[in-house]
Formats: structure tokens, sequence, C-alpha cells
């Protein structure tokens, strides 16, 4: 059985695994999640308990929760090094600092203001104190990230790792939080240009807007998040 990838929308961090998984080409499945509806059922929190995406079911039935977590397991199987690189050179360890910088830090800064967001009956002023935290963090974090941006057309060299697919799936939040100024980070900008124009990256935006678009030959179809949860039950 092929691995199959749970995935969030909208505007799930784990878009970027999908993309990940069409660089890499090996065969696999996905199952779409709605983050607003789903991950709020006992049913799924059997499989994460923390009702998060994404997840990754092996091809032997482990459940495999984090994002790392999954960049890593794709990595130890991405022999061809399509999305990765030899263990233990330079730019394997610069892909890791890339991709640790982008899940913990960068991802992080923008909690305030999904909070801000999700709750709805906060006062108006604590949301307000929660959106202004968040902006200067996130402005923080992305001015950290351009002065870590090299030369390359991609974060690591002249094609896309698993450090751009960590990175893709939640840059676009910077624009939905109206958090900052893309223009005042020129290099990020230039790479999120690069890859949103990757047609890994906008088939995995259209999956994730419930399109059905033509991707690789190496995705072997969506399995309903019903049947999966039905699998785990019995």
């Amino acid at each position: 059985m092929e691995p199959i990838l749970l995935y969030g929308f909208p505007l799930g961090s784990s878009m970027g695994l999908v993309a990940a998984l069409e660089w890499l080409g090996q065969p696999y499945r996905l199952s779409r999640v709605d983050m607003l509806k789903d991950m709020k059922t006992a049913a799924y929190r059997r499989i994460n308990d923390r009702s998060e995406t994404p997840v990754l079911i092996t091809g032997d039935g482990m459940v495999l929760t984090e994002t790392m977590a999954i960049a890593l397991w794709l990595e130890h199987r991405d022999l061809e090094r399509r999305i990765s690189f030899e263990p233990g050179s330079r730019q394997a360890d610069r892909m890791h600092q890339l991709m640790a910088f982008v899940n913990t830090g960068f991802t992080g800064a923008f909690s305030p203001l999904w909070v801000a967001l999700e709750a709805e009956d906060a006062p108006e002023s604590d949301r307000a104190t929660l959106r202004a935290y968040g902006r200067k963090a996130v402005a923080n974090r992305h001015a950290k990230l351009e002065a870590m941006i090299g030369t390359t057309p991609y974060l690591i060299g002249d094609r896309p790792t698993l450090a751009d697919a960590v990175l893709i799936g939640v840059a676009r939040w910077a624009e939905f939080h109206q958090a900052v100024d893309a223009h005042a980070y020129p290099k990020l900008a230039a790479l999120r240009r690069r890859l949103e124009a990757d047609p890994a990256v906008q088939f995995a935006l259209a999956l994730e807007n419930g399109e059905t678009p033509s991707g690789s030959a190496a995705l072997r179809g969506q399995i309903p998040l019903s049947e999966i949860l039905a699998r785990n039950a019995a």
C-alpha cells in the first residue's frame, strides 16, 4: 500500500508536503481534511489527538504526525536525491537548518494571529493586542529568513527541496493575515514567486481548492477521510 498523506484545507501548511511528494515522484495517495470541521471530531482525534494536519500513514500502517518527522521520512526514501542531499553533506545540514527555522520560529510567529482570528468571543481589545504582537513577530521572522536566503534560485541550490516545501505551505499566511509588506523582503518574495510558479506547487494548491488537476503519475488517487477514519476505528 502506498503512503497516504492527510492534508488540510484551507491554507494548510501541509500543502508544501503535497508538492514535495510530486517532486519526489514515488507512489503516494492523499486524503483531504477540512480543518474547520473534520479535525474537531473524536474520530479524527484517534488518528492525531492534537487535531492537526499533516498526518502520514505509511505503507505498513504506522501513523506519523508533525511536519518535520514526515519530511525526514520522505528524505530517507529519497535515494535519487530529488528533494534532499547526501546525508552528512553541507547541503543536507543547511537544508535541515532552514527546515527547522521555518517549522519553528517562522511558523510559530503566526500563532497570535491565528488565536486572534479564532477567538471570536474575546474582547476586541485582546484580539487587537494579539494581532499587533503577531505582526511584530512575523516581521521579525521574515527579516531573519530574508538574511538567511542566499543567491541561489531556491533555498539550497538550483532546485526545490524539502526546505522549500516546508516554507511554501506557510509563507502565504502573511498575506492572509495582512501581517507584513512582502516588498520589504525582496529575496523571499522572489523565492515565493518562483515556487508558486512551479507545477507541483500549482498542483497542490489546486487540490487544496477542491479541484481535480492532472499531476504526475505518482499520485495514485485520493481516499475519502471517512474511509480512513473507519479503518482506524476497526
